[in-house]
């Protein structure tokens, strides 16, 4: 468990870097948006059978997954301007 924090806080903050910018959560959300992204893109990677479990590119499947759901996450959360 402890595993997947640390690995949802570098897939997080990668995820961060890549997508710059002000988000409406703070690093909690950012850690939770990192192990939903991991789990997601995992999944996606692996259901392609484009990786095995343990392949390096898992981790770039799960910073893909954490980028598409911190922009889906600010688009939701954005503020409407009307």
């Amino acid at each position: 468990m402890i595993g997947w924090i640390i690995f949802g806080l570098f897939v997080g903050l990668a995820a961060k870097l890549l997508v710059p910018g002000r988000d409406p959560g703070g690093v909690i959300v950012t850690i939770l948006i990192g192990i939903v992204g991991g789990l997601v893109g995992g999944f996606i990677g692996r259901s392609l059978g484009w990786y095995q479990e343990g392949d390096p590119v898992g981790f770039v499947m799960a910073v893909l997954g954490a980028v598409i759901l911190l922009v889906g996450y600010r688009t939701l959360l954005r503020p409407s301007t009307v």
